[in-house]
């Protein structure tokens, strides 16, 4: 069957009219935030502690605005006899984000969760340089960072939080086994 002339025109024109006639909802930003979907991509955020600098974020970066400087030091052993160890500390840690385009190729490479999304999004400078946020920056940001999702209830237990429990479980059993014997009278003491 061969359309009618004109109708997709006249479906158009109904779009427009049903649109016309309905109220427009304006948000009124900034005297009211916006709602943000939880996974909102904002700012970066820095969780230095977690951070070994492997380099991985600032080398898959396709836009090169990460900078990393770190210097090695010795640390002394653990264990008498053992050998001396080095690491890698960090000096800087910047992103700049002028440049940078917000794809999150550097929190998925990162292997020790060092890097988070931040829903924060009212960053603007009037200056460009402004951009460019150092380590003490980015550890601001991550006091903003949502908690993570619940684990679906039918998943498994990850296996870190069951050894964890167990480890835990065991020492609480430790721990009231020798409390126990501390408030049991000696047997053989007459």
């Amino acid at each position: 069957m061969a359309p009618i002339p004109g109708s997709g025109l006249a479906k158009g024109l109904a779009v427009t009219l049903r649109t016309m006639t309905r109220k427009t909802v304006t948000e009124q930003y900034p005297d009211a935030q916006p709602e943000l979907p939880p996974r909102t991509r904002g700012v970066i955020g820095l969780f230095e502690e977690n951070c070994t600098v492997c380099m991985l974020c600032a080398r898959e970066c396709p836009d090169w605005c990460i900078y990393i400087d770190s210097h090695k030091e010795t640390v002394p052993p653990a264990a008498p006899g053992g050998r001396e160890r080095s690491r890698n500390v960090l000096d800087r840690f910047a992103i700049d984000f002028s440049l940078c385009m917000y794809c999150g190729i550097c929190i998925e490479v990162c292997p020790f969760d060092a890097l988070f999304w931040s829903p924060e999004f009212e960053y603007a400078e009037t200056d460009i340089r402004e951009l460019t946020h150092e380590r003490d920056k980015l550890r601001e940001w991550m006091w903003t960072v949502p908690a993570p999702p619940a684990l679906d209830p039918g998943a498994e237990e990850p296996k870190e939080l069951a050894a964890a429990r167990k480890t835990a479980e065991k020492l609480a059993a430790t721990q009231q086994a020798e409390q126990a014997e501390q408030t049991q009278p000696g047997e053989g003491n007459a």
